[in-house]
């Protein structure tokens, strides 16, 4: 059977990925992102959560190195970085990043990021992780929102003004979602990357500067 024009397109995704170095094409995704909304600004302390295969660690790291050199100035600057994955999956080391393999829902998640982090707030949250899908759009949509909120419950890890990315599925409770997202950041935006599978019903939210 031939490909379709979206398989096509999925594989040069892949092709380009690995050409760039990255261990997924989900990397764009995040690049997409950053592209439009910027949120590496200033950015040092990260946490990444579901984090396998580990592509938005790849540019987490990127953009992080790079702001050492290019936010040396009197505003707020680290001499450092420090990035945090968590993935229930294995994951592959990645130089200068900590690991950690658990369920980030867990309570004692809490434990792991306060050690790392020595209690300091983070400036940016990701979070690209996704339910097991079980085929049915409904009750996989309503599992994925139970877990976003659960992802929302970190952001007391964030310094006032930070940044928050996470994917969520559309449908019911989406816009629910959305304004309880708008309680906590000054802005909230949505975003389907470009690199999206253009059948799939993910999206991201993006909020920006942490209200308190």
């Amino acid at each position: 059977m031939p490909k379709s024009s979206e398989e096509h397109r999925n594989e040069a995704v892949y092709r380009k990925a690995k050409k760039e170095g990255y261990r997924a094409r989900s990397a764009f995704k995040l690049l997409d992102v950053q592209k439009r909304y910027n949120i590496f600004k200033r950015v040092f302390y990260i946490l990444d959560l579901g984090s396998a295969p580990g592509s938005w660690l790849q540019v987490a790291k990127q953009f992080s190195e790079s702001n050492i050199e290019k936010y040396n100035d009197n505003y707020y600057h680290r001499d450092h970085y420090k990035i945090m994955g968590v993935d229930t999956k294995n994951l592959a080391p990645i130089e200068d990043i900590k690991i950690v393999k658990m369920d980030f829902t867990a309570p004692e998640f809490q434990v792991e990021i306060d050690n790392y982090f020595n209690r300091e707030k983070l400036d940016l949250i990701l979070c690209d992780a996704s339910i097991n899908k079980s085929g049915n759009k409904f009750s996989d949509q309503a599992r994925q929102i139970k877990l976003c909120y659960n992802v929302l419950e970190l952001r007391e890890n964030l310094k006032i003004k930070g940044n928050f990315l996470l994917k969520i599925f559309q449908g019911a409770d989406f816009e629910n979602f959305y304004k309880k997202m708008k309680q906590h950041f000054m802005v909230v935006r949505s975003l389907k990357p470009k690199s999206s599978n253009k059948k799939s019903n993910e999206i991201y939210l993006i909020g920006l500067k942490k209200k308190y």
